[in-house]
């Protein structure tokens, strides 16, 4: 029954994240609150590995979120169910090539679904820094400002940022030396358990 569950969560997931792997992670916190497969904190540290290995991103969390629900036949259907939808869409795409590359129907519906899925993306990418950088629990419980924010992860992507962004010698530096040496200083500094 599990599997069939997964089957269908991650198909749906499939079917409906327009956008790229970015796009399903609005589902996936769907997908955490309904099932209870993981919870959010758990999800934040999925991202963090389907990051941090090679593949799409969306194909990544699938077969992680498989995995760690159902073992390795989980995470093949998982994964399965997430790319079959696309291959199906595909297939039809290419046996209508001719008349959807002109038709501006398809074209309005493929320039109205940059916004939302420009929306999904950034409304996962805004629940991602809230469970990374503020601790609303932590403050709820002490009432102390200073502790609504993870400092060191704080402190650790606003360096990145400014890295990657402002400073000319580390601008052209490979993504992957900055995954690298984040996860080393996460160890050195103590960042799990936050």
């Amino acid at each position: 029954m599990i599997y069939l569950q997964l089957f269908f969560e991650f198909f749906k997931t499939g079917l409906f994240s327009v956008g790229g792997g970015m796009a399903t992670l609005p589902f996936l916190y769907d997908m955490a609150d309904k099932t209870g497969w993981f919870t959010s904190a758990q999800l934040a540290d999925m991202i963090a590995v389907s990051e941090s290995t090679p593949g799409p991103i969306g194909v990544n969390m699938a077969t992680y979120v498989g995995f760690t629900t159902a073992g390795i036949w989980g995470g093949i259907i998982a994964t399965l169910a997430l790319i079959t939808p696309s291959i199906i869409i595909i297939v039809i795409i290419c046996y209508f090539l001719k008349s959807f590359r002109e038709n501006k129907y398809v074209d309005a519906a493929f320039y109205g679904l940059r916004p939302a899925s420009t929306g999904l993306i950034a409304a996962a990418g805004m629940t991602v820094v809230t469970i990374t950088l503020i601790q609303i629990d932590l403050f709820k419980s002490t009432k102390n400002i200073l502790d609504l924010f993870n400092w060191k992860s704080l402190i650790l992507a606003v360096t990145i940022y400014i890295l990657t962004n402002h400073v000319k010698q580390t601008k052209k530096l490979h993504p992957v030396f900055f995954i690298v040496s984040s996860a080393i200083i996460g160890i050195l500094f103590g960042f799990a358990g936050l």
